[in-house]
């Protein structure tokens, strides 16, 4: 309880032994002061005197993640296709494409982007030099909208390949042309199909969003080292870090498992196992 000094009129607090937190006149930002400073081994009140600096640091994340996300999946799509078909010119390519950003680490793609091509005195000179390639919010999204859009292509191509070939000859028996196939049967057949392997594929890119910190920007686990480094702190900023991405990951599997179960519930089993019968 807080206790009055009648000589000088400041109070202090003291501890009456009472474990109930009903019995004592204590708020929970005085229980929560009163924990960090004597039985936590982490400071509570500095993680929350600076959760605005994380609040900024998530959004940073999303707003990259998202953003790469939609511009691979663009590419992904055509690329997809052409690899799918075989195309006799564009197969080749696209493969070495693919193989490039799926068997490097995003790390190194975007310490080539950021720092290589910075190297080169014609991409200092360029028009794209300053508004964009100087940047490295910009250098980060084209990296990982690059990366994703080489691991969507396949997975996508798999799905496509996948697509049952009576659904294919029922189409082309409607008369729907080559175009409309792909359009109103395989494209959406295949986006079903894929939905698992994407949603794993969101979830890897915010994981790779780490790397953000390496390029000066301050993302989720920028800002959990810039505070362990500003206070000389173990923990705190790690732990602050990793809670956030928790949520994320858990909101964002939450998210697909609904799409799942929306988009995926016809290639489920509507057979259910027969009834045991009773016995006499």
């Amino acid at each position: 309880m807080w206790v009055c000094d009648g000589w000088t009129g400041a109070t202090t607090w003291v501890w009456t032994g009472h474990n109930n937190m009903a019995e004592t006149d204590r708020t929970f930002f005085e229980y929560l002061v009163y924990v960090s400073e004597n039985h936590s081994p982490l400071d509570f009140m500095l993680i929350a005197d600076h959760i605005d600096k994380f609040f900024y640091g998530a959004l940073l994340t999303i707003e990259i993640t998202v953003l790469a996300l939609l511009i691979g999946g663009l590419m992904a799509i055509p690329l997809a296709i052409a690899r799918a078909y075989r195309h006799r010119w564009l197969n080749a390519p696209i493969f070495g494409f693919t193989y490039f950003f799926r068997g490097t680490p995003l790390l190194v793609q975007t310490y080539l982007v950021y720092y290589g091509l910075a190297q080169f005195d014609f991409v200092r000179e360029s028009f794209l030099w300053d508004p964009i390639l100087s940047s490295p919010w910009w250098c980060a999204l084209i990296t990982f909208s690059l990366n994703t859009a080489g691991y969507t292509t396949e997975f996508l191509r798999g799905a496509i390949e996948n697509t049952a070939k009576g659904e294919i000859e029922a189409a082309r028996a409607c008369g729907m042309s080559p175009t409309r196939v792909m359009r109103r049967i395989i494209l959406p057949s295949a986006f079903r199909r894929a939905l698992p392997a994407y949603s794993n594929e969101v979830i890897f890119m915010l994981h790779s969003s780490v790397v953000l910190s390496t390029i000066t920007l301050q993302d989720i686990l920028g800002v959990g080292r810039w505070l362990n480094g500003r206070y000389y702190l173990a923990y705190e900023g790690f732990i602050t870090a990793m809670l956030f991405y928790m949520v994320l990951v858990f909101l964002i599997s939450k998210a697909f498992r609904l799409w799942e179960n929306r988009w995926l519930k016809h290639l489920k089993s509507h057979n259910p196992a027969a009834p045991v019968p009773e016995r006499a």
